[in-house]
């Protein structure tokens, strides 16, 4: 492989407990049977919850700016890993825009409004890593299937997650695929995120 070809990068974004890391892992393991070295980042919230910064409903400006930041750092970190292989795929679990998402659903579960500045600044920073995907999936709130055992989510602003991340995807024309909780809808997720890392491979 030719090193200094950028890795093929993936990123997935969506409501909590829709399926995420899930469908990430599904597209690692596929990749892996291809031999397809893979790299995947996540855990920005527990993270985040470490620092400790506000999350969920209570997201703010400051913790919005440090997921994202944190997440293109990942990303970049990602990439740039040197193993006995250098990694050719990055599975991004949140894609930048994803923060903003769930920043925006907390506005708006709170009743406030965004400061302008912060608005922008957090608008630019994620707007920077559009180009870099090369695949945004998007998954699709069902509100019948059940959260993760132990999470006492919100259910008002779970659902407002989920419309800002397709909100946000179509007021700034990103391009990316839907995914839903059919099991359909997932695997043609998956077949789509390996045939675009196969491809990207037979150029290099």
């Amino acid at each position: 492989m030719n090193t200094t070809t950028a890795p093929t990068r993936i990123g997935v974004m969506g409501a909590h407990s829709t399926g995420k890391t899930m469908l990430l892992k599904r597209i690692e393991m596929e990749l892996r049977g291809h031999g397809i070295p893979v790299a995947r980042t996540g855990g920005l919230g527990k993270r985040a919850a470490r620092v400790p910064l506000p999350k969920m409903q209570h997201h703010t400006a400051t913790s919005t700016e440090w997921i994202i930041t944190q997440g293109i750092a990942d990303e970049i970190a990602a990439a740039a890993h040197q193993g006995p292989e250098p990694v050719q795929v990055v599975l991004a679990d949140r894609a930048a825009w994803d923060a903003l998402s769930y920043y925006r659903a907390a506005l708006e579960w709170r009743q406030e409004q965004a400061d302008r500045l912060d608005r922008e600044r957090l608008w630019m920073l994620a707007s920077t890593q559009s180009p870099k995907y090369d695949l945004v999936l998007a998954t699709v709130l069902d509100p019948d299937l059940p959260v993760k055992p132990g999470h006492d989510y919100d259910a008002r602003y779970r659902t407002l997650v989920d419309h800002h991340t397709h909100a946000v995807l179509a007021e700034n024309q990103i391009p990316h695929q839907r995914v839903t909780g059919d099991p359909a809808s997932q695997a043609r997720a998956v077949e789509l995120a390996v045939q675009i890392c196969l491809k990207q491979e037979e150029r290099v």
